[in-house]
């Protein structure tokens, strides 16, 4: 699950009038302070599974000063803001596993504990509802000893705009992760503008009279193909973002596209989304699998034929490029393509034309043209099944979608889009995800991308029973052969750091023995291998791996 299943919250102004603020309501801390641990041997900072650096405040300062004077105020607000929205998506997802189990009002809280525990500003609720059922969500908050309103005010002397740009990125992130929609905030109150304190107010996005600075955040995602299907493109890992910035530039534009990922990345969604967001957008894409096409067939299929060009072609017809003037043609598969098509293919990206088969007359046509590969384009180019030209032609402006596993961060988004999806298309309530289904899920390498994922979610979503919420059984089940997916010593490595905040006890040995285990060999070695650090002691085991006492005995059971 990426948000708090049932989270309810509740703060604001008592029957006589004042506000509940500061310590009285916030939760303790150590459950988060115990989840950063020193590696100096290593040079490294962790929180939880999370790799931290501390920096002086000079540095927050020379950046902010060089974003300032390089970019302009504007796009150094955006640029901030982004920072911040991701790492707060990020660590919205450590508040739904460290506090799964506590009142919801301290789940809530880790993000505001983290920003004390930084040193970067301290939280005050002042009124904090929400409801996660329902999405209702409107917080006011109080930030005192603003880092980043002091390094704005150190670089600039003051401002007449608040300034806490990556505080309000990371806020709407992390809210927008817990909550499960998009959340907005907007500071009210600055320091930088001569407050006391900073104040900012946070509401669901569509709440906002105007629409907020940077809400486009929020749109990553949802948009309507068509008046029959919502597709989707979801996403918030900086990976993810930076592809999506390049679709957004490039979309208004006529020029031709590149699409470069693996199978299942979601290569048709972004030339969708392309074409949606394009002059064209009017009309329906056409969509081309070359691949799909047999080699005989595809000058006629793509250009046409006329009359007696070949043996059973009675009548003249048209093809895709004649059907797709003056609208968007997706090429999917382009590296199948003959060279002979490749070259009709180069006259029309260049000139705008091309014949039928068979034909002399050359034909104009206006077509927006998406190509998508999930080859190495300059690999073929070298053993001969792919024009140079051409392939200098694709490549004015590529587009690389990042396969899933590098883009973990958006796998709770995608996973409670998938099942939200699944639940309305047949009138289910699967409630969601166990925590053991998402660490698992986190860690599989996903080899057919997006794609499998949603497949899985369906699969699982399927066994799950009404009202219970999907499990690793559900998702790995005998058929699917995922439980003999063997990890990298990276992911494994990972698996084993998340059970042991405490890394000095944690062998190296054990750590580098992780290549080749599956996931329920990985969890087996760190069972035992907490049991050891622990000297038998149950409970003291169980701290470490962040499990309750019953739990691990459970496991322990399991195991033997």
């Amino acid at each position: 699950m990426s948000k708090l299943s049932g989270l309810v919250l509740s703060v604001g102004p008592d029957a006589s009038g004042s506000i509940n603020t500061g310590e009285s309501i916030l939760p303790d801390l150590s459950d988060l302070s115990e989840r950063i641990k020193f590696v100096p041997r290593e040079g490294q900072i962790w929180l939880d599974d999370q790799r931290a650096v501390i920096l002086n405040l000079e540095v927050l300062i020379t950046l902010r000063r060089e974003l300032m004077e390089g970019l302009g105020p504007q796009k150094a607000n955006e640029v901030l803001f982004r920072a911040g929205h991701a790492a707060g998506a990020r660590e919205g997802m450590l508040a739904i596993k460290v506090r799964a189990n506590k009142p919801h009002l301290d789940a809530f809280l880790v993000g505001p504990q983290l920003h004390a525990l930084r040193g970067e500003v301290y939280v005050e609720p002042v009124i904090l509802e929400g409801d996660v059922e329902t999405g209702r969500y409107y917080s006011e908050l109080l930030w005192r000893n603003s880092a980043e309103a002091e390094t704005h005010v150190a670089s600039f002397g003051g401002s007449n705009e608040p300034v806490c740009w990556m505080q309000i990125g990371y806020a709407s992130g992390y809210t927008s992760t817990v909550m499960g929609r998009p959340i907005i905030f907007r500071e009210v109150e600055c320091v930088a503008c001569g407050s006391s304190h900073c104040r900012i107010v946070g509401k669901p996005a569509e709440e906002w009279p105007t629409e907020p600075e940077h809400a486009f955040l929020s749109k990553v995602g949802s948009y309507s193909s068509s008046k029959d299907e919502k597709r989707s493109i979801i996403g918030r890992s900086s990976r993810f973002l930076g592809a999506w910035h390049l679709l957004t530039k490039v979309a208004p534009l006529r020029t031709t596209t590149l699409l470069l990922g693996e199978t299942g990345v979601g290569k048709e969604i972004f030339a969708k989304a392309i074409h949606d967001a394009s002059p064209r957008r009017k009309m329906s894409m056409l969509s081309v699998n070359c691949a799909a096409i047999p080699e005989s067939l595809i000058d006629a299929e793509l250009f046409g034929v006329e009359k007696g060009a070949f043996t059973g072609a009675g009548h003249a017809r048209a093809g895709w490029f004649e059907a797709a003037d003056k609208n968007t043609l997706f090429l999917d598969e382009i590296g199948t393509l003959n060279l002979n098509a490749q070259a009709k293919l180069l006259r029309v990206l260049q000139e705008g034309q091309f014949s039928r088969l068979g034909g002399t007359i050359m034909r104009n046509v206006d077509a927006r043209i998406i190509c998508a590969t999930n080859v190495d384009l300059e690999r073929e180019v070298k053993e001969g099944r792919f024009r140079a030209d051409l392939l200098h032609r694709l490549n004015a402006f590529p587009i690389a979608i990042p396969p899933l596993r590098e883009r973990r961060d958006d796998i709770p988004l995608l996973i409670d889009y998938f099942l939200s999806r699944f639940n309305e298309r047949n009138g289910r309530h699967i409630s969601g995800f166990t925590m053991k289904a998402v660490d698992a899920l986190m860690a599989y390498e996903f080899p057919g991308n997006v794609r499998e994922l949603e497949n899985m979610i369906e699969r699982a979503a399927i066994l799950t029973p009404e009202d219970e919420p999907i499990d690793t059984l559900h998702l790995f089940n005998n058929q699917s052969g995922l439980h003999r997916t063997y990890l990298t010593p990276e992911v494994g490595g990972s698996l084993v750091r998340r059970a042991f905040p405490y890394l000095d006890e944690m062998p190296h040995e054990a750590i580098s023995t992780t290549a080749g285990m599956s996931l329920m060999q990985v969890e087996q070695l760190a069972i035992t291998e907490a049991m050891r650090v622990a000297g038998g002691n149950v409970s003291e085991a169980a701290r470490k791996l962040g499990l309750t006492r019953a739990k691990l005995r459970h496991r322990l059971k399991l195991l033997t």
